[in-house]
């Protein structure tokens, strides 16, 4: 891999080089981007001031604010260039039983990474315990093949069996039984061990290289079943939840054995040990033979013991192997041939679909599954294995240790970056896992406290290392801001700040590995031990900030020095604060920051749940006047705790639209200035402005010499600002002046440059500032208010305006979260942001978001009731409460009545009280008396306290009905909130006779887990200048850098990982567009794969993902699986959301497209005139769109000869065309001509039936020309399939010129309509200089001769010839044409013509009239059956 030091940004240049080096990812060095930005005014707001502290843009997606970060044009030339990898070899692997084999290695490869491939590989596989030996020298595990000597191309690596110990005989077992449950998901429907489920290969039957090609019988083509499911049809009300999980043939594993497990007989005793008995398996085979198998060092045999007799001696024959598979091969039959077919299968499967995905997903249905017995999983459950013990040394890991030493790896350069990342990712994902793993032993009361004796809210737990405490009021310490409702916000807020300080990475200042855990209703906190911490009380560990609030606080010039760093890119303020002896104390952060000094010299801080500003909205303060805005819309408002914050987000687009007011003001004056001075024409003394002044006059007073005037101004300010922020005494006054005022406009914090920062302990209670910075602070409460106020009347209105404009398309909750959080709008703002929808003119463009707002604040109402109703459940009372809730929520039963879960073990004896200490304090059946009447006013109560807003319901049907809701859509948002796992089946929530869930619906409840999220800094960069470059039409420059962040992602994540997902969708695309369609498929399959494995089979990016699959399927005419992919993803939205969706549109005029093709024209029909409804409602009934769905319509109905319908509705679309576009417009012009065409249609037909009417059967009949369209109208079918295609570009923010139109046109239309009623002949043969290409009922012909040909440019696209004639004649030399006739053409109704070269012919005709003498084929190159004319 190589890499161009100019495209590469020097990420993470240490902070630490002071405030002036750029921040850890700079995007470009400041010259190269100020001499782009005079073209785009708006692009000055990207960086706050001077830049460098404009850091974490990075860390969200740059087109946040609208503004494309612009990737300097870099010119490639004189870029030093860093080679990362060497290139490969290929070496000679001999293993025992089977034949050598090559395999291809890297040099930076460890020796361990070629076991990992042999123990993966389908005939090696069943080894474990082996070493690899080079001219009979054991290779080291852990070294690296380019350290070898000897080892090099071509040499000869020998796998040697070693003899076992106890760790390596319990690793070979368990790596067994991994591969006897290789292709079984029920680890993925359990959520554990990062496994995860994928359909796709259900839909594309298995991997998607050539089996998706229709197959061909003879010439003629099998028919494929096009009609889909009747609930995936338009209009169909059913929404089915068993086909979200289809049955996958392969799960119905083939069994290999009945039972494999640890024997009782283990460990062995003394004297066996000496005899080298590590331990004793029991195994009972497929045919019923019960054996016991010894482990021993030298491999395994069978033993004479029985389930009750042990009798250790070898069994006669012993069969000792040195493989348990090759033992059991001996001993059964059935076990040699199953496993060897489950191997054979397992290889097959797409390596993406059996990775491990970085962080465990979980699925909210599962199907039933029966529990086999499993001796691996029996021992993991019983053993504590914390972390992976049998990986490592020392037993259980130290996970501060790890977590601080991988952010002090070196990072100067690319391949240490990357290093370091790689293992910052690696170590957080390992601990989220474990953490998660603690927390629910912690709730399932599986951990002893550390403080036994304290009442059980305030226990503290500590299990391999982590620290867990649970989200409760412990000791007040949260009095005034909530109590139990703060604590339990905190953690949240906190883990944002340590995802904060993370991002920013400065060297010397280390924050906890922090996972906030929500399970079972309690939300607890992982965190890792600062060293020393429990040894000693808090009040002397902390050395910075505050433990009270305020009330004693304290600093240190360290940490000073260290936060300031911070301070520029988070714009926090340093600011004094009094403590309690009335003393000044400096910090730079909120005062509950405390900094800690741990035993191994680091400093720590900790507790930054106030890193971001308080939220003044939600936050009143008596004596503070709000703004105007605010107060219009009932702010502030009373909230259930005081630890509201400002979303980091928010702060950044507040800062960077100071920065554009800034701007304009100071131009503003300048200009005011300069035509002041013009006026009185006074010498201008000062040399920059002279310069200025200068260019400014010479520039010719146009009618739009304001803008100019204000771009140039922008420019000058621009420059003033750095002149003066680098302290240069060449400024005159005035213009000093001119900066001053702006920035004091803007709430600077200097006068010099534009700087804002906030104070994150204004209002706080319990803070107090000194007399001295009274003003400053004044200052701070305006610019908050300011924030608060913005947040309003910009951010609110923004997304509202996005969303009318479908840049921002929501299709759940969880990305109408996203879609607001990228904004910095809060959650608790929903309500608002709903009223807003319902007052926007035009808001039933806006329905869909009302409906998603709607479910998620009934959802997230519904799931603060169902966190303290879980509290009070008993864990033996789980399934019957979590079932008898959703009856409440979602059912049309009026009164289900809860079985208490006493009913399975009430014992006959009077029970005796038994002291229970549960979490909760309520009562524990108290959860039972609920009613939905209850539950649904709670909702309500819950609406209008929490997000202010008023439901008009009082049950989930009236919701239904009142809001358009989907029950099944409230039930997977729910569970998703929750962590609840329901089983896969039909559930009927109408039926008023009987609860829709039982209790044994309930499959498990999972933890809903808050992690950080480490990124890969410089390949996101990479992905970053990819898309700029995109943009601007370098469509191969562009694919190369993100080929390149491709390999740099794969570096830090590994394989999956949802940044890799979007490179892939994207490469997949631009292959796409420059032609290269079976690498778009091969990357977009992998995208799909990805997709579903991390974020979740029925996630919108995974709906969106198999719609771009479809649309690369049906370019390699794989049209089936095309079809049967987009009946997945209109299933997967139904069940998401429901049909009203504008998404829906595009996926049915798809849908439609391809029914089309395949002639299923009335099944076409049902889902365009679908696609055209519901585009009218979105885009409204003028817009281009709606023109296309209109188009798309008439061409069906042309195919179908009902010519009245077709041109209503192309009349419709050309009234569009003609409004929008104008009437010279190529659409506008090609839309008449289509008009044109089928009136002639309309007439022929007419005359053709009056012809019938007239004179009966005899009538002379003129054949008519009826779905030709297919062919003739081509033009268009092809511009409809672009322009379908632009409109997914611009959903992905990518807007793709097409470089090569023509050869796509030509490949769409091709697979666009592949059908002809009408046939015509033809053939194209020929030595050498031409190639036929084409599909069932066509072909198409290239031509490449040895001349250029004139008309090369309209190749013949045409699809109207017969199936035979898909082989060209022998070539043979060609009497009738001269040397020169070069000619193609595009050939049409009422005419024919010939092209081809003194060397073949190609030759297509077809007419309706008399034909042309010079069209008749009377070559004796041509074969016989193209002597006659169509029928």
């Amino acid at each position: 891999m190589v890499i161009r030091a100019g495209e590469m940004p020097p990420a993470a240049v240490p902070a630490a080089q002071g405030a002036e080096q750029q921040h850890p990812a700079p995007r470009h060095s400041r010259p190269a981007d100020a001499h782009q930005r005079p073209e785009h005014p708006s692009g000055v707001a990207l960086m706050n001031g001077s830049g460098p502290h404009d850091s974490l843009k990075g860390e969200k997606d740059a087109k946040q604010n609208g503004h494309e970060e612009a990737d300097p044009g870099e010119d490639g030339n004189d870029q030093e260039v860093i080679v990362i990898q060497d290139t490969g070899f290929t070496v000679k692997i001999c293993a025992p039983g089977i034949e050598p084999f090559s395999l291809q290695v890297s040099p930076q490869e460890m020796v361990q990474e070629i076991h990992q491939v042999l123990m993966d590989r389908e005939d090696t596989c069943h080894r474990t315990c082996f070493s690899l030996q080079l001219d009979g020298n054991v290779l080291d595990n852990f070294a690296e093949l380019k350290t070898i000597e000897g080892l090099q191309e071509g040499s000869l690596l020998k796998v040697v069996e070693e003899p076992y110990t106890v760790r390596e005989a319990r690793i070979h077992v368990r790596h067994i039984r991994d591969l006897l449950k290789s292709l079984d998901p029920s680890d993925a429907f359990n959520g554990v061990d990062c496994n995860s489920l994928s359909f796709l290969s259900v839909f594309t039957e298995g991997d998607l290289g050539d089996s998706g090609k229709r197959k061909k019988k003879g010439t003629e083509m099998e028919q494929i079943d096009c009609t889909p499911p009747e609930h995936i049809l338009p209009g169909s009300k059913e929404r089915p939840l068993c086909a979200l999980q289809p049955q996958n043939r392969d799960w119905k594993p083939l069994q290999c054995l009945k039972v494999l497990t640890m024997s009782g007989w283990n460990p062995p005793p003394g004297n066996r040990k000496m005899h080298g008995d590590l331990m004793y398996l029991y195994v009972i085979t497929v045919e019923d033979r019960h054996v016991s198998i010894t482990a021993s060092t030298r491999g395994f045999y069978l033993n004479q013991s029985t389930a009750y007799n042990f009798n250790p001696k070898p069994a006669n024959p012993s069969f000792l192997s040195h493989s348990l598979v090759e033992l059991l091969n001996q001993i059964s039959p059935t076990f040699k041939k199953n496993f060897s077919a489950l191997q054979k299968k397992r290889v097959q499967r797409h390596p993406f679909e059996r990775i491990a995905t970085p962080f465990q997903v979980y699925s909210w249905t599962a199907p039933q599954a029966e529990h086999a017995m499993d001796c691996v999983r029996a021992e993991d459950a019983y053993t504590s294995r914390l972390g992976y013990e049998e990986h490592i040394p020392g037993q259980t890991r130290d996970w501060n240790e790890e977590l601080q030493t991988t952010r002090e790896l070196p990072r100067k350069n690319l391949p240490e970056r990357l290093l370091r990342e790689r293992a910052i990712f690696k170590v957080h994902s390992d601990f989220t896992a474990a953490a998660t793993r603690g927390a629910m032993a912690v709730i399932d009361g599986n951990v002893m406290a550390i403080n036994p004796s304290e009442e059980t809210k305030m226990q503290m737990f500590i299990w391999n290392n982590i620290f867990f405490s649970l989200g409760f009021d412990v000791r007040d310490h949260y009095k005034d801001f909530g109590g139990d409702v703060a604590a339990y916000v905190a953690p949240t807020n906190d883990l944002n700040g340590v995802r904060t300080y993370n991002a920013v990475d400065v060297e010397g200042l280390y924050t906890l590995g922090t996972v906030v855990v929500d399970y079972r209703g309690y939300r607890v906190t992982a965190q890792s031990i600062i060293p020393g911490i429990l040894e000693r009380e808090q009040e002397q560990s902390v050395i910075y900030g505050s433990i009270d609030f305020g009330k004693t606080v304290v600093s240190h010039p360290k940490y000073l020095e260290l936060l300031e760093k911070t301070s520029r890119p988070l714009k926090i303020q340093k600011h004094k604060v009094l403590n309690d002896k009335n003393e000044e104390v400096e910090l730079c952060s909120s005062v509950e920051c405390k900094g800690i000094i741990g035993n191994d010299g680091r400093h720590y801080i900790l507790d930054l749940l106030r890193t971001f500003p308080p939220d003044l909205n939600f936050l009143p303060v008596e004596g503070e006047e709000m703004p105007e805005e605010c107060k219009k819309m009932g702010f502030p408002k009373q909230h259930r705790h005081k630890l509201c914050c400002l979303r980091q987000e928010l702060v950044d687009a507040f800062v960077e639209h100071r920065y554009l007011l800034f701007m304009k003001l100071a131009a503003l004056q300048l200009m005011q200035q300069k035509a002041n001075k013009q006026e009185s024409s006074a010498a201008l003394e000062n040399g920059a402005c002279a310069e200025n002044g200068a260019a400014d006059s010479e520039r010719p007073e146009s009618e739009d010499g304001k803008i100019d005037d204000s771009v140039t101004g922008l420019d000058q300010v621009k420059e003033l600002a750095e002149t003066i922020a680098s302290d240069d005494g060449t400024v005159d006054p005035k213009s000093r002046e001119v900066i001053r005022n702006a920035c004091k406009a803007v709430g600077s914090i200097s006068d010099t440059s534009f700087d804002i920062r906030f104070n994150p302990d204004i209002f706080s209670p319990g803070v107090r500032f000194p007399e001295s910075s009274k003003e400053e602070v004044q200052d701070q409460k305006q610019l908050l208010k300011d924030a608060a106020a913005f947040l309003l009347s910009c951010q609110i209105p923004g997304l509202v305006k996005d969303c009318l404009d479908h840049t921002v398309l929501p299709m759940d909750g969880a990305t109408l979260a996203e879609a607001m959080h990228q904004r910095g709008i809060n959650m608790r703002y929903l309500g608002k942001v709903i009223n807003f929808i319902t007052k926007t003119p035009g808001h039933a463009q806006l329905d869909h978001i009302f409906k998603i707002g709607i479910s998620e604040l009934i959802t997230r109402s519904a799931k603060h009731i169902f966190k303290t109703y879980l509290q009070g459940v008993e864990l033996s009372g789980l399934s019957a409460a979590i079932s008898h809730f959703l009856n409440c929520f979602l059912s049309s039963f009026p009164n289900p009545i809860a079985h208490l879960p006493a009913d399975e073990l009430v014992s006959k004896k009077k029970n005796k009280k038994r002291k229970n200490r549960n979490l909760g304090n309520a009562d524990n059946t108290a959860w039972a008396s609920m009613t939905p009447q209850e539950l649904w006013k709670n909702i309500c109560s819950e609406a209008k306290n929490y997000f202010d807003f008023s439901l008009e319901c009082e049950n989930a049907d009236q919701a239904a009905e009142v809001y358009n809701l989907q029950k099944i859509t409230l039930l997977r948002e729910i569970s998703l909130k929750t962590g609840v796992q329901i089983l896969l089946k039909e559930y009927n929530f109408d039926n008023r006779h009987k609860p829709t869930f039982t209790e044994e619906d309930i499959l498990n409840i999972f933890p809903v887990v808050k992690h950080v999220n480490p990124k890969a800094s410089d390949a996101f960069h990479f992905f970053q200048s990819g898309q700029a470059k995109v943009q601007q039409g370098f469509l191969k420059e562009g694919c190369e850098l993100i080929n390149e962040a491709l390999n740099l992602f794969n570096n830090v994540y590994g394989a999956m990982h949802v940044e890799i997902c979007a490179c892939l969708r994207l490469l997949a695309r631009l292959n796409y567009i420059m032609g290269d369609y079976s690498e778009a498929l091969s990357n977009q399959q992998k995208a799909v794969l990805m997709s579903e494995r991390v974020l979740g089979i029925e996630h919108p990016n995974t709906i969106q993902e198999y719609m771009h699959l479809a649309l690369y399927c049906f370019a390699n005419s794989q049209l089936s699986t095309a079809l049967n992919l987009l009946y997945r993803a209109r299933y997967l939205m139904l069940l998401v959301f429901g049909e009203d969706h504008p998404e829906m549109a595009l996926l049915d005029n798809n849908i439609g497209l391809v029914l089309h093709g395949v002639m299923e024209y009335d099944l076409s029909l049902r889902f365009l005139e679908n696609a055209l409804a519901i585009s009218s409602k979105y885009h409204g009934s003028k817009s281009l769109k709606v023109a296309l769905s209109h188009h798309l319509v008439a061409r069906v109905y042309e195919s179908k000869a009902e010519f009245r319908s077709a041109l209503q509705h192309e009349k419709e679309g050309y009234t569009i065309y003609k409004n929008q576009l104008g009437e010279h417009h190529e659409k506008t012009k090609e839309s008449s001509e289509y008009l044109k065409y089928l009136t002639q249609q309309a007439v022929a037909l007419q005359r053709t039936m009056n012809e019938i009417y007239k004179n009966g059967s005899n009538a002379n009949i003129m054949p008519l020309k009826v779905a030709r369209s297919t062919g003739e109208r081509a033009v268009p079918a092809a511009s409809c399939v672009q322009l379908l295609l632009r409109d997914t570009d611009c959903q992905e923010g990518v807007v793709v010129v097409p470089s090569q139109e023509k050869p796509l046109l030509g490949q769409w239309l091709r697979h666009s309509v592949l059908s002809s009623v009408w046939r015509g002949h033809g053939t194209a043969g020929c030595l050498g200089s031409q190639r036929g290409t084409g599909t069932a009922p066509g072909v198409r012909a290239w031509h490449t001769c040895t001349q250029p040909c004139p008309a090369a440019d309209s190749l013949p696209g045409s699809r109207l010839l017969n199936p035979e004639i898909l082989q060209f004649p022998h070539p043979q030399k060609c009497c009738h044409l001269s040397p020169d006739a070069l000619f193609s053409f595009q050939g049409c109704c009422g005419w024919g013509g010939w092209a081809g070269s003194a060397e073949g012919l190609s030759y297509l005709t077809w007419s309706s009239n008399d034909w042309p003498s010079w069209a008749k084929p009377s070559c004796s190159c041509l074969p016989p059956q193209l002597a006659e004319y169509p029928a």
